[in-house]
C-alpha cells in the first residue's frame, strides 16, 4: 500500500486529514503514532474553524519533523523548514487555489450548522481525500 492509499485509508476509518498525513509518516519519522495522533487532533477541519486545511497542516508538521532544529540555536535548520513550507503551500495552491479549508470546501465551518451541511453534501467525502492526496504527493516530491 503506498502512502496516498495509507493517509486515505486512515481518513476513511475516522482520522482526520491532519492526522491521516501526519500518521503516514509515523514510521519514515520514527516516532509513536499514539503520540502524533493527538498533536494532530485539533488540525482537522482547519483548526476547527475552517483555517489552514488540516492536510495541509499535517504536511507542515511532517516537514517540521523531518528538517526541524533539534536545538533553539539551530537557525539553519529552522530556515531550511521555512523554505519548504513556502514551497509546499506554493504548489499546494497552485494546485486547489487555496490553502483554506472554507475556500477549498467551499462553506465556513465555524458558522452555525456548516460543518452539519457539509457532511450531508459530502463535501468530507468528496473533498478532503484528494487534498490528502496532494499533500502527500507534494510531500514526497520536495
Amino acid at each position: 500500500m503506498n502512502k496516498v492509499e495509507q493517509a486515505v485509508g486512515k481518513f476513511s476509518r475516522g482520522a482526520n486529514c491532519a492526522q491521516s498525513v501526519l500518521l503516514t509518516y509515523c514510521n519514515e519519522l520514527d516516532l509513536d503514532m499514539s503520540s502524533l495522533l493527538k498533536v494532530g487532533t485539533g488540525f482537522g477541519g482547519g483548526i476547527r474553524q475552517g483555517e489552514v486545511c488540516g492536510a495541509v497542516a499535517g504536511a507542515i508538521m511532517v516537514l517540521g519533523l523531518k528538517y526541524g532544529p533539534d536545538k533553539i540555536e539551530d537557525k539553519e535548520s529552522k530556515e531550511k523548514v521555512y523554505e519548504m513550507v513556502g514551497i509546499f503551500n506554493e504548489k499546494f495552491k497552485k494546485m486547489n487555489s487555496s490553502i483554506t479549508c472554507r475556500d477549498l470546501l467551499g462553506c465556513n465551518l465555524n458558522q452555525k450548522g456548516m460543518r452539519e451541511y457539509a457532511r450531508e453534501k459530502g463535501l468530507f467525502k468528496d473533498i478532503c481525500p484528494k487534498l490528502i492526496k496532494d499533500a502527500i504527493n507534494i510531500l514526497d516530491e520536495i
